[in-house]
């Protein structure tokens, strides 16, 4: 995937970001204020509750580690994908993105580990920590040192390098969802049953933050090419990293991990249903949100 440092945007239109900073506050409250605990609530409520009869106890903590990890990752490259299908705005989509991987390098270690103990799972602050830095942090500064010096070099390097990087990208994506689909194909098929017990609280989450987002953006006034990326980026999930870190904290046939290859076997229709969902109640002028 190409990574948010890497896209071209309007940076002139970036500066007006901080005149009109009710979109990103929004989006940083949903991301992290609200959308992990939800995700815990939902965990616990059917695993240790509703399903508790079909589940093994220790599945279950596994399952709702997995649907924590997903939770505390929000989304980042997937939503420029998101919020063109929209017609959002690029340059403040990136704003948002761009914080909230900031904002990630030092919160997703310090959320996942606390909702992960209220669950009565202890697990080790290293491997959180190494995480974060393999999959958040060299990714966004490799991102950066690679756009910068694109940029000294020609005023044309980066467009050619994001256009050329674009196939391989989108290649990469199909590879790693093949893979993971790859290693959980036996328990993919052999219960199909545990499938579906995993994406009811996935699906109701994914549209419960949505609708959270929504109502909220319509009180704010928010413009609609702000308002659809803001909505997209609290619903989506930066699988990638909660595929790796579930697979280094509890393996790669554990329940924590099953339960993040079931989140992106749901995200992918969910999130389009959203995209239609967004289109739909577009506005003529393309302005104020606006239900019909």
């Amino acid at each position: 995937m190409v990574y948010p440092m890497m896209i071209q945007i309007d940076w002139s239109a970036v500066k007006d970001v901080g005149r009109k900073p009710r979109g990103l506050l929004l989006t940083l409250t949903v991301n992290w204020l609200i959308k992990p605990f939800t995700m815990a609530a939902l965990g616990v409520l059917f695993f240790h509750y509703l399903f508790a009869p079909w589940v093994d106890p220790q599945l279950a903590s596994q399952y709702i580690a997995g649907m924590i990890l997903l939770g505390v990752a929000p989304c980042t490259a997937m939503v420029f994908v998101w919020s063109q299908l929209v017609r959002g705005d690029a340059s403040y989509t990136l704003v948002q993105v761009s914080v909230n991987d900031l904002i990630m390098v030092l919160a997703f270690a310090p959320i996942a580990a606390l909702l992960l103990g209220v669950t009565n799972l202890s697990v080790p602050w290293e491997t959180l920590l190494l995480s974060t830095i393999l999959y958040v942090v060299l990714p966004l500064l490799a991102g950066m040192a690679t756009r910068r010096w694109l940029v000294q070099r020609s005023p044309h390097a980066l467009g050619d390098f994001v256009a050329a990087l674009k196939p391989w990208s989108i290649v990469g994506l199909i590879a790693t969802v093949v893979l993971l689909f790859g290693f959980q194909a036996n328990t993919i098929v052999a219960q199909p049953l545990v499938i579906a017990m995993i994406a009811v609280p996935l699906v109701l989450q994914t549209y419960g933050i949505f609708a959270i987002t929504w109502i909220a953006a319509r009180w704010l006034k928010l413009p609609h090419d702000i308002a659809g990326p803001a909505c997209l980026i609290g619903t989506s999930n930066f699988f990638e990293l909660a595929v790796a870190v579930a697979i280094s904290l509890f393996g790669l046939n554990s329940g924590a991990a099953l339960a993040t290859v079931v989140g992106v076997l749901v995200e992918v229709p969910v999130m389009l249903s959203l995209v239609w969902l967004i289109n739909r109640w577009r506005p003529p002028e393309a302005g104020v949100i606006a239900t019909r």
